[in-house]
């Protein structure tokens, strides 16, 4: 009996590893955010409620950007609920390794389901995809124990130093960085590469729509044409 036990601890402690380089991007994130947010004339319990509550980094600066923009209440939604559809593709992924689960964890899971713990999760159980169902699960809340708790501090800490972090520490380095080092790895098929080529391509070229509403047209655009490139793929074998 001890066995199982073991294995599902060293699972855990396993993903907390694997999660652990991406502290260092997701500090700079959510201290950008906090301070970002208090600018733009949120106290910090509102910061932080927004940030525990979302806990999306890419969403809540989406958010914020429209507020300061004035943007109507309706785009500002419309744009958070966009950003955030990649989770739904993310869910759906998973329904294979988590589907059998009780509801209630599977409504935790879905909270702690941010770009990080999907990228490292979907390609620990690809890798091992004959794992029992306990391991999955103490794989993924390995890495949201080291990266929560970060993003929560981070947060904080954005919110309560603001404007005294100096110019030069430019930590708005952390969005792209943390995004390339999400889907760099992921990047193994041609579908993969061309979803991403048509997302940069499109998103530039659309970068003068109001309310970056052409990010959303962008990421429509990567979807399909990724999608149509699967398809020809499959239809060609």
């Amino acid at each position: 009996m001890t066995a199982p036990h073991n294995s599902v601890k060293n699972i855990f402690w396993r993903g907390f590893r694997d999660g652990l380089p991406f502290v260092l991007v997701v500090m700079p994130f959510g201290t950008l955010f906090g301070v970002a947010a208090t600018e733009a004339g949120m106290n910090i319990l509102q910061v932080m409620s927004f940030s525990v509550l979302v806990i999306a980094g890419a969403a809540q600066f989406s958010a914020l950007t429209l507020l300061l923009e004035n943007a109507p209440v309706i785009i500002i939604l419309l744009t958070s609920l966009a950003v955030n559809l990649r989770m739904s593709m993310y869910s759906a992924a998973l329904v294979p390794h988590f589907g059998k689960l009780r509801t209630g964890l599977k409504l935790v899971i879905s909270y702690f389901l941010v770009d990080q713990s999907y990228a490292l999760g979907i390609r620990e159980y690809e890798e091992r995809p004959d794992q029992p169902i306990d391991n999955k699960v103490a794989y993924f809340f390995g890495i949201m124990l080291i990266m929560a708790p970060f993003w929560y501090l981070a947060t904080y800490l954005g919110a309560a130093l603001g404007a005294s972090i100096p110019d030069a520490f430019s930590l708005d380095f952390a969005v792209p960085i943390c995004f390339i080092a999400l889907i760099a790895p992921l990047l193994r098929t041609i579908p993969h590469i061309i979803t991403a080529i048509v997302s940069v391509i499109a998103a530039l070229s659309l970068a003068w729509i109001p309310y970056s509403l052409g990010l959303i047209i962008a990421a429509i655009m990567a979807m399909m044409a990724g999608a149509y490139a699967e398809l020809k793929l499959k239809a060609n074998k």
